[in-house]
């Protein structure tokens, strides 16, 4: 998004719409849960478990480092990535609290 486009919106909006932006694809998604369920990673472990590409693999690595989800340090000729707990409870936390504000009314189409 634009400066323009989000000028207009709270910081916790933008957050929130940058959080859903990189997990908006299944392969992002699929590379989560492998990071949550392994604790840790190494990229040649993902594109071994994913049906994508090297390159297709890192391109969606560096979506979810730029969002803050994922964290990566390099160990020797790879780069090890794993989950940014702070981040991944503050998200936790935020979207708790979205989902949390529906009161419902039953007054609701």
């Amino acid at each position: 998004m634009g400066v323009t486009k989000t000028a207009g919106f709270s910081e916790t909006q933008n957050r929130r719409a940058n959080v859903f932006k990189a997990l908006g694809h299944p392969a992002r998604v699929a590379i989560i849960e492998l990071l949550l369920k392994r604790q840790a990673c190494i990229c040649n472990d993902i594109v071994e478990e994913l049906p994508l590409s090297q390159s297709t693999v890192s391109q969606h690595l560096r979506e979810l480092k730029e969002a803050g989800i994922i964290k990566g340090e390099i160990e020797g000729a790879s780069i090890c990535y794993c989950i940014n707990e702070k981040v991944w409870n503050e998200i936790q936390a935020d979207f708790t609290d979205l989902f949390n504000s529906l009161k419902s009314s039953g007054n609701c189409c």
